[in-house]
């Protein structure tokens, strides 16, 4: 089976989140698994100076606001994967992140830059850019690259079948409808019943409306995006897919998540060998500039500082459990305010709170190894990959049962618990939990269990790699019998 992926940013090159990790992982997955699988990727400065070999694949001239546009073809660094650039440097070739300028404002010519991804995705599946290879499956992450849905929509006959993963419902790619000429595509599409949304133009709609299959990346989150409370507006479009939605936990790359073999980390260790735990946890406590207390539980927290992630619950519940001999080391960028409050709180509790306001790759494989508990009390949770990495280095999970922390954490059983898990969002349920953890941590043998039950588990790509060759067959089938058109 061929198999395209189409994605805004791929680990280590571009990263603004858990998407950049997936795309880096699951297309070598399936490569394993026998698939023959490329990448799509945009042109922007880290893609296209780090791409191997890059050799034209088509000269398509002016498009979407760039005079000039090519289609590279190279090698993916590390995994070697075929990997299709959009090489248009009007649009690509900036500083800043892929969505935003340095300042934090979008680009005002996102919809340019982003529709052209959609529309380089049609045509490779259509087989006239590329001639010499055309997929089976384009499979489209998130809404920077929802647009090849409904560009594919209008390419008939397409025999290629399209499958959009929903990554975070709440980032939707919304734009002025006074754009929608600029997409190129037939004005019956911009209705209620395409890619309207509340006077816009949502380029998230197009994944939801036209892909034959749909998938979120937990179980979980694909049950919570169907309701009011967790569908952003898009409750009622994903309700009307029914079937068509599902949810497939992520896996982590166990290679560079593997505590046996990390360089960053000052001991290494696995399940067998835990002394060397003590050894980062000792290291993380210098590292942060925390009191080097033993008996303290070191809570974690690796994350965007940002409403969605809980955080506030942590600032709310953190003098009280600081009081109780729980230290507290966060890294993280974000929302201003949040960033000024954990300051704050470093200021205030010397010795007991660490913060470090950035992200740094290192630092945080050093964070996960080197804590005992990991803490994600998000208010939703697509999936999570912060749990997965505190599983794998034995450090317990700590999470708000939501999305796929829900799926993946688990509580309460003596033989089975992997971590602990609140219900409602407030500070005195994560006390709570806290709590638990710090009353489990005075008996060694019972939390040595629940550590190496977490580090047992299989975490790779392996297993979701299977799951996804067996959702291209169906979109595939979907595809044959029923294809997706604004009626559709």
């Amino acid at each position: 089976m061929k198999v395209l992926h189409v994605a805004a940013e791929v680990y280590p090159l571009v990263k603004t989140g858990g998407l950049a990790d997936v795309v880096a992982a699951l297309p070598p997955a399936l490569a394993q698994a026998g698939a023959d699988v490329r990448l799509l990727l945009p042109g922007l400065p880290a893609i296209l100076e780090a791409v191997l070999s890059p050799k034209l694949v088509v000269n398509v001239g002016a498009a979407f606001g760039a005079m000039r546009v090519r289609v590279l073809l190279g090698k993916l660094p590390g995994t070697h994967l075929p990997t299709y650039v959009i090489d248009a440097p009007h649009l690509y070739q900036r500083s800043g992140s892929p969505y935003q300028a340095s300042d934090g404002t979008e680009w005002p010519d996102n919809l340019q830059r982003f529709g052209l991804l959609g529309w380089v995705a049609a045509h490779l599946a259509s087989g006239d850019a590329d001639t010499q290879w055309q997929p089976d499956v384009v499979h489209a992450h998130d809404w920077h690259a929802a647009m090849a849905c409904a560009y594919m929509s209008q390419h008939r006959p397409t025999p290629a079948a399209s499958v959009y993963t929903v990554h975070n419902l709440a980032f939707q790619g919304l734009f002025s409808h006074h754009d929608w000429p600029l997409l190129g595509l037939p004005s019956r599409i911009m209705s209620p019943a395409g890619l309207e949304f509340h006077g816009q133009l949502s380029f998230m709609k197009a994944g939801l409306k036209f892909a034959d299959r749909l998938t979120t990346v937990s179980p979980t989150y694909a049950q919570e995006i169907a309701t009011t409370e967790f569908g952003c507006g898009l409750d009622g479009v994903i309700r009307g897919r029914g079937a068509d939605v599902s949810g497939i936990l992520n896996g982590i790359d166990t290679d560079v998540w593997n505590p046996s073999t990390d360089a960053a980390l000052a001991t290494r260790y696995d399940a067998q060998r835990l002394a060397g735990k003590r050894d980062c946890r000792a290291a993380l406590q210098k590292l942060m500039g925390l009191a080097p207390d033993d008996r303290a539980l070191l809570v974690t927290v690796v994350s965007r500082l940002t409403a969605q992630k809980g955080l506030d619950l942590v600032l709310a519940a953190l003098p009280a459990l600081v009081q109780e001999g729980v230290q507290f080391a966060v890294q993280g960028t974000g929302d201003a305010a949040l960033e000024a409050a954990f300051r704050r709180a470093e200021q205030a509790n010397p010795g007991r709170v660490a913060v470090h306001i950035g992200y740094d790759e290192a630092r945080a494989h050093q964070m996960v190894a080197g804590a005992d508990v990991i803490a994600v009390p998000s208010r939703f949770e697509p999936c999570g990959l912060t749990q997965l990495y505190g599983l794998r280095y034995g450090t317990v999970p700590l999470v708000r049962r939501v999305g796929g922390l829900a799926d993946t954490v688990q509580d309460g059983s003596r033989g089975s618990q992997t971590g602990f898990i609140f219900e409602a969002a407030t500070p005195g349920a994560l006390e709570g939990a806290v709590r638990r953890a710090l009353t489990m941590r005075s008996s060694p043998d019972d939390w040595q269990a629940v550590m190496q039950r977490g580090m047992a588990q299989d975490l790779s790509w392996a297993g979701p790699a299977q799951a996804y060759l067996a959702l291209y067959g169906q979109a595939q089938a979907a595809r044959q019998q029923h294809p997706r058109t604004l009626a559709g």
